[in-house]
């Protein structure tokens, strides 16, 4: 089913560059952001935050559906599936910039474990009358696990790449980044509901985390214009990934060999 009339919400916010550089201190990176300077792509991520009070956050601690952008269909599990990207001209930090997000479409399916709500925002960011990133974003909502159903089988992750990049995940490191983009959800950061209540092994590694590591990998070969990602695993906390680029696709691969994040960029 499709949306009707596109709710909107419009963000400001001023691009701290103290932020910036805990991001960069949080991910190892040389610390080198100051006040005008052009943020790395993706940084944006952890500006325009939507701070809620406990009263209206979810089980998971995401706000609940219903309450903002996002419509209820009766699904508790969010997983952020997928997104594209294209970046128009840098974002300065220490400046005001403005996000206009918007749902541009809401589907329900019915998928092999069940029910699954498909949600679709647009965002634009704009900084000083100038539209610096456009971004689609893909969400997907779905139904507690049954504990006695199989497990999804994991694609397999392609080999033969030109080249790769070790990257680990700590518990801290994932802590920190919740921090920094504001984001509840209790999969990064609480063992217990990760395993007990969502099913998973562990703690899971943010998508947007994996897709900043993809991004700063395919910087290392020129600047990145444009870029699309969807997630195709779970990768725990424990688990050392594998950052990997062959031309213009890249993709992370498991210790195991699965494929957990499939991108594409646009140099």
């Amino acid at each position: 089913m499709q949306t009707g009339p596109a709710a909107e919400r419009r963000q400001t916010d001023v691009m701290d560059p103290d932020r910036a550089r805990a991001l960069q201190a949080a991910l190892d990176l040389p610390v080198t952001i100051d006040a005008g300077t052009p943020l790395p792509v993706f940084f944006h991520q952890i500006y325009f935050w939507d701070a809620q009070p406990p009263g209206v956050l979810g089980r998971d601690g995401h706000p609940h559906v219903g309450t903002g952008l996002i419509p209820d269909l009766g699904l508790p599990r969010r997983m952020w599936a997928g997104g594209a990207l294209q970046f128009h001209a840098a974002l300065r930090a220490g400046q005001m910039a403005e996000k206009v997000s918007r749902v541009v479409d809401v589907t329900r399916k019915e998928g092999r474990s069940g029910p699954l709500g498909f949600v679709t925002l647009a965002h634009e960011i704009w900084q000083g009358g100038q539209l610096c990133v456009t971004e689609r974003q893909d969400l997907v909502y779905r139904q507690d696990p049954d504990p006695s159903a199989p497990r999804p089988v994991p694609p397999e992750a392609p080999t033969g790449e030109e080249a790769s990049r070790g990257m680990g995940f700590s518990e801290t490191l994932l802590f920190r980044y919740s921090a920094l983009t504001f984001n509840g959800h209790r999969i990064h950061y609480d063992v217990e509901y990760a395993r007990a209540v969502e099913g998973y092994g562990g703690l899971v590694v943010h998508g947007p985390l994996l897709a900043q590591g993809l991004l700063l990998f395919a910087q290392d070969k020129a600047p990145v214009r444009g870029f699309s990602f969807r997630a195709t695993a779970p990768l725990m906390h424990d688990e050392r990934a594998t950052l990997c680029r062959n031309g213009n696709d890249l993709w992370v691969r498991g210790p195991d060999g699965r494929q957990c994040m499939q991108a594409t960029v646009e140099y």
